[in-house]
């Protein structure tokens, strides 16, 4: 298992196939974008497999996220996927992503056996949406989401990030459309992943803020029902419910102690934290002619090494060099 100092159990895996991405929303790049990962440096589909299936039979991995950039961009995303919902034992398989291009691919995805999707939608206002990602593409992004709905891609949930000044007017439409359509919505804190390092915590709109913004058109109640664990969403209750809303806070109600992530960058890193600052490349070592079994060992080593909390609130906080786009979320 992967067990860290701390007696965490990492059980979730991410996976970022790809550094890439068609948007440029503010908060992760530059407009003019960056500098994409050679491709030899990507792990090919059999590494990727091979990888997560390590995860999977020896480390005790129970659910992958397929992320990005934007992995919808990667060409052998199903059969990925269907290679991963082929193992034994089973994992849960997600993907997070955009939304561009779910339209033509949430079906086949199903075919294969991904079980559903988180989808990015900041905003229902397209001159905001172009103002955020500098692309205008908000009705490729909806028609997406109805795509993974009618494909069975349940529960459909919404990853929303509000910005000061710019989309935090919008919380109560987001939650209406999301209630409206079955969507499940999750506002997440804004955190210091951007790769122009501009983040700042008086420009992040911060869960409290969130809850009184939404707090203003609904009633919301913590939801009691089951218990939290190791889920980075705080959920409550609207208007009695059965329907929630979650809030990720990341930064300011830090969930390190039940963290159980692990992630797998697209060239093959293994990250113990999504804001470590160190790495373990298990891409040059699967190369190099590495077993199984080294590889576990590796991996093993990498999480054993977790630090207690991610640290933003320390003086000595860094931010990682990578941005979240060459992270994978």
């Amino acid at each position: 298992m992967l067990v860290d100092g701390f007696g965490r159990v990492a059980t979730d895996l991410r996976v970022s196939l790809t550094d890439r991405c068609n948007l440029r929303c503010t908060y992760c790049m530059p407009p003019e974008g960056l500098d994409w990962l050679p491709k030899p440096e990507l792990l090919t589909d059999d590494e990727v497999v091979r990888l997560v299936r390590i995860g999977v039979e020896r480390l005790g991995v129970t659910e992958v996220r397929y992320t990005g950039g934007e992995p919808l961009l990667r060409r052998g995303l199903a059969g990925i996927v269907e290679r991963t919902v082929a193992l034994s034992p089973r994992p849960q398989v997600s993907l997070t992503t955009n939304g561009i291009g779910l339209d033509r691919l949430a079906g086949p995805l199903a075919d294969a056996g991904l079980d559903r999707v988180n989808v990015s939608l900041d905003t229902l206002d397209r001159a905001v949406f172009q103002r955020l990602a500098h692309r205008d593409r908000l009705d490729d992004v909806l028609k997406g989401l109805v795509a993974a709905q009618e494909s069975g891609l349940a529960p459909v949930k919404i990853n929303a990030v509000l910005m000061r000044g710019i989309n935090d007017h919008e919380a109560v439409a987001l939650l209406r459309y999301c209630l409206d359509r079955g969507y499940r919505l999750r506002f997440i804190e804004q955190m210091p992943l951007d790769a122009q390092h501009g983040w700042t915590r008086d420009n992040m709109v911060t869960a409290d803020e969130i809850l009184d913004l939404l707090g203003a058109a609904f009633t919301l109640t913590p939801d009691t029902t089951e218990e939290r664990g190791s889920a980075p969403a705080e959920q409550f209750l609207v208007d009695g419910g059965p329907e929630t809303v979650g809030v990720i806070a990341s930064v300011t109600r830090p969930f390190c102690g039940a963290c159980d992530r692990v992630r797998l960058t697209a060239d093959g890193q293994i990250r113990n934290c999504l804001f470590a600052t160190e790495e373990s490349n298990l891409r040059d070592a699967m190369r190099a002619g590495a077993g199984d079994a080294e590889l576990a060992e590796r991996w093993r080593a990498a999480v054993r090494r977790k630090r207690a909390g991610h640290g933003i609130d320390d003086p000595s906080f860094l931010q990682p060099a990578r941005p979240m786009s060459a992270i994978g979320g």
